[in-house]
Formats: structure tokens, C-alpha cells, sequence
């Protein structure tokens, strides 16, 4: 892997990773456009780490006063939250901990992203109805709970985790920018669990690989991550998600065609 074919992966990763079109999806695509053929799931767990870094720097004030509230001041709403947080982890989590062999031989089957593509646009498309709903529900633990199917159902390729459970949560009631903020403050523990994961088998996964493309991967996969949170957000207040769902319905049609062809 070149630094220019790993700059372009960890950019497309970041933008993805939050942006609701699926950044394993895409990063998958971009292997299979590129010629490329890195085994496991070593590199994309090195570039959702980096990822991590957008979120605390675009959430860094609500962070840190999670951080106080939880530890110092011991306040009630804060440790509420911490415990939804983990409650809509819980999927996710023993969907990897259970079936992380059979989620991570998807990744070596590219043409089953063509097809989640589709379905990541449905659900986006459906935004159209349920951001006309009131936001009247308060995150309860039934709530987080659902959220984190949504976002266990992620962890197939081509299904975006931001698109997903943010328009879960949008049908459940919950206010489009909390529903973001809790979108991205949940993928926390949840990608730093699945890093942690893979962590025994990460160098052999990216042992084929020197260590400059991986941290210039990593270095545009944060920035782009930042910016595409704040993109995101913008997006989500002018209600132009099913944007969205015209895209990931093109890309995976288009994938779609060019591996049958190929």
C-alpha cells in the first residue's frame, strides 16, 4: 500500500465513519477498486481508533463535563447517561464477543456490501416521516437498548452505525441532535471495545504493512472525522438524510455492477 492509497483510504474511512453511508463499506469498496487486499479486519480497527479522536474533539466539552459530573460531583443526570451509554453498548459488544469470527469473514465478501448499501438507504430514506414526528421521548433504558441493536446490525459491512442508530432513535421519539450526540458519544466504548478486541491480533493483520501508510491513514481518517461530524449535524438540522439514501442506493448498485462485470 502506497502513502497516497492510504491517505485516500483513512480520508474516505473518516469521512464515512460518520457520515450515515457506512465507513466499512466504503473502506471495502476502496480495497476492491484499488486492487487491494488486506486480510482480517487489523487495518479498519486501526482507522476506527483514529476515528475516536474526531468524536472527543467535537464532543470534548460534553465530555469533560460527563467526566466531572460522573467522578467529582457525582451528579444524577450524568451518571444516568454514562449508564445508557453502556446499556446501548451491550449488543454490539457480545455480538463480537459471540460471533466476532463469522462478522469479520463478511469483511472478505465484498459483494454482500452492494447489497446492505441498499438497505442502509431504505433506512435512510425513511427519515423523510420520522423527523415529522415529535420529539417528545427522553432516553430511558429501553430506549438505549434499541439504539444498540441498531448499532450491533452495524457491524455488518454497508451498514452504516451513524445512519442506523440515529434513525432509530429518530423513530423512538428522540430529538435529532441529542439522537446524534448520543449516536457519536456510544460509539466510544463501543469502537474502543472492538479495537481492544482485536488488539492480540492486530499486529499480524498489518504485519504486510509498513508503518507510514498506517499512520498516514490514521492521521486523515481523525481529520476528516471532524469534519464530517460537523457535516453531519448540519445535514441532520436541515433534514437532508434521504440525500443520503439516493447515494448509498447509487454506490451500491454501482458496486454491485462492477463486480459482476469484473
Amino acid at each position: 500500500m502506497s502513502l497516497w492509497e492510504a491517505l485516500g483510504l483513512g480520508a474516505v474511512q473518516g469521512a464515512t465513519e460518520f457520515l450515515p453511508v457506512s465507513s466499512s463499506g466504503h473502506l471495502v469498496i476502496g480495497q476492491a477498486l484499488l486492487g487491494l487486499q488486506i486480510p482480517g479486519v487489523g487495518f479498519e480497527i486501526a482507522l476506527h481508533l483514529a476515528t475516536l479522536l474526531s468524536v472527543v474533539v467535537v464532543y470534548r466539552e460534553r465530555i469533560l463535563s460527563l467526566a466531572v459530573g460522573v467522578t467529582l460531583e457525582r451528579r444524577r443526570d450524568d451518571l444516568r447517561y454514562i449508564g445508557l451509554i453502556l446499556i446501548a453498548t451491550i449488543p454490539a459488544g457480545a455480538l463480537g464477543v459471540f460471533f466476532g469470527d463469522a462478522v469479520a469473514s463478511v469483511f472478505d465478501r465484498p459483494q454482500v456490501v452492494g447489497f446492505t448499501l441498499l438497505v442502509t438507504g431504505a433506512f435512510l430514506f425513511s427519515t423523510r416521516w420520522a423527523l415529522r414526528r415529535p420529539s417528545s421521548a427522553r432516553l430511558g433504558a429501553r430506549t438505549a437498548l434499541i439504539i444498540g441493536l441498531a448499532q450491533a446490525l452495524a457491524l455488518i459491512p454497508g451498514i452504516s452505525r451513524s445512519g442506523a442508530t440515529v434513525v432509530t432513535a429518530l423513530w423512538l421519539g428522540v430529538a435529532p441532535i441529542e439522537a446524534a450526540a448520543f449516536s457519536f458519544l456510544m460509539s466510544i466504548p463501543a469502537v474502543a471495545g472492538a479495537g481492544f478486541l482485536q488488539l492480540p491480533g492486530l499486529g499480524q493483520s498489518v504485519a504486510g504493512l509498513s508503518a507510514g501508510p498506517v499512520m498516514v491513514a490514521s492521521a486523515a481518517a481523525a481529520l476528516a472525522g471532524i469534519l464530517a461530524i460537523r457535516s453531519f449535524i448540519a445535514m441532520l438540522r436541515n433534514r437532508a438524510f434521504p440525500v443520503f439514501a439516493w447515494y448509498c442506493w447509487g454506490a451500491g448498485l454501482l458496486f454491485l455492477g462492477w463486480l459482476r462485470l469484473s
